[in-house]
């Protein structure tokens, strides 16, 4: 079972992103399972449950719209990149080519070899299950925390993970394999991402033009409910809070009529 500091923990974290976030979709916890780890319990294997394959973003997509938690082993995986980034298969020569890109997203295989050797990796001694569940149903501790949400949303996240240090955060871009960015990159650098949904990502996730991620490491969870609270308080809060305090200008007709109404308060004096 969870430790229950860590299951108050999520929930205090649930609470913060719910209340100064406002996603539409719920917030996630992944983990990747070590080798001598058990399958927490209440958790979907889709190769078992589904009698199907899945890609690491339908997975997300399951997590985070329906409410499901998931296992994703290599027997539930169905993308070939997938399957490389994360160590459950070996890295042959006509992946690491660029035949994958050449033609689609590259001019030509040379250039394709540069994107494939840019996607984060694992090593088949680092492979493991990736369990993802949504914060409210998570009994594991957690590596990564995951929200999707608009642009305004994900900024709002982004000035509370810097609210401690200040500075910025450095992302990484490609359109391909943000399943490696999210989870592995995350993992692999202890350091808050910025997501730009990949190609897959919006064609077999189903993940929508106007949505984005952000990803925060589990060790910096504490920080960044404060620096939820502290921004909000700051002035930093969404829904943007619009400017409003200025004069309209209106159309011509509709200024005439105003000095109507101030000529005939004047003559009535």
């Amino acid at each position: 079972m969870i430790k229950t500091d860590i299951s108050e923990k999520l929930r205090l974290l649930e609470d913060a992103i719910q209340k100064y976030v406002r996603p539409d979709s719920f917030a996630l916890a992944i983990r990747v399972m070590k080798k001598n780890e058990s399958l927490p319990p209440h958790i979907k294997q889709p190769h078992i449950d589904f009698a199907k394959t899945f890609s690491i973003c339908q997975a997300i997509t399951m997590a985070r719209k329906y409410g499901w938690s998931l296992a994703m082993g290599a027997k539930d995986l169905s993308c070939p990149i997938a399957k490389v980034a994360f160590g459950f298969e070996e890295e042959l020569d006509y992946y690491s080519a660029g035949n994958l890109t050449d033609g689609m997203y590259t001019k030509t295989c040379e250039a394709g070899a540069i994107t494939e050797a840019a996607v984060p990796k694992f090593s088949q001694n680092e492979a493991g299950t990736v369990l993802i569940s949504p914060l409210n149903r998570t009994n594991y501790e957690p590596e990564v925390i995951t929200v999707y949400g608009n642009s305004a949303q994900v900024m709002r996240m982004v000035a509370a993970a810097l609210y401690q240090t200040g500075g910025e955060i450095a992302s990484t871009f490609t359109a391909r394999a943000d399943c490696a960015d999210i989870v592995i990159k995350t993992v692999q650098t202890s350091k808050p991402q910025v997501i730009l949904p990949c190609y897959g990502d919006r064609v077999f996730g189903q993940t929508q033009d106007h949505e984005m991620a952000f990803t925060l490491p589990y060790i910096m969870v504490d920080d960044f409910i404060v620096g939820l609270e502290r921004t909000h308080k700051g002035g930093v809060r969404y829904p943007i809070p619009h400017y409003l305090q200025y004069e309209a200008k209106y159309p011509e007709t509709y200024e005439k009529l105003n000095n109507m109404f101030e000529n005939s308060k004047l003559e009535s004096q």
